[in-house]
């Protein structure tokens, strides 16, 4: 299909009062962070990928791996659409540093 940037944003909020929850919440998250996503704010992690087939690989893999509790929301944007993004309050993250497209590495 399409070989443009695409950005998956994972949005969840996960129940954290029992220490079984809390393991598990732990155990998503870093499993997140093993499959190169990259937090963006505490329950909002993002992830690029090379294209709609590479967004529907990643897709089912979090299918995989998701808490059996909790709410666990994917966005699909285009990286054009992720640029639009305004930061209202705040600063910009050291990891929100511009890419270009020199910068960026194909899988």
């Amino acid at each position: 299909m399409s070989s443009k940037y695409m950005r998956l944003l994972v949005m969840f909020d996960l129940p954290v009062v029992k220490a079984k929850d809390r393991r598990a919440a732990a155990k998503f998250r870093q499993y997140l962070l093993s499959e190169g996503y990259v937090m963006m704010q505490y329950s909002v992690y993002y992830r690029i990928v090379n294209g709609y087939d590479m967004s529907k690989k990643y897709e089912l893999r979090l299918d995989d791996n998701l808490p059996e509790k909790g709410s666990v929301r994917l966005l699909v944007i285009t990286e054009k659409q992720f640029d639009e993004m305004r930061l209202l309050v705040g600063d910009p993250l050291p990891n929100e540093e511009k890419l270009d497209g020199g910068q960026m590495t194909t899988f």
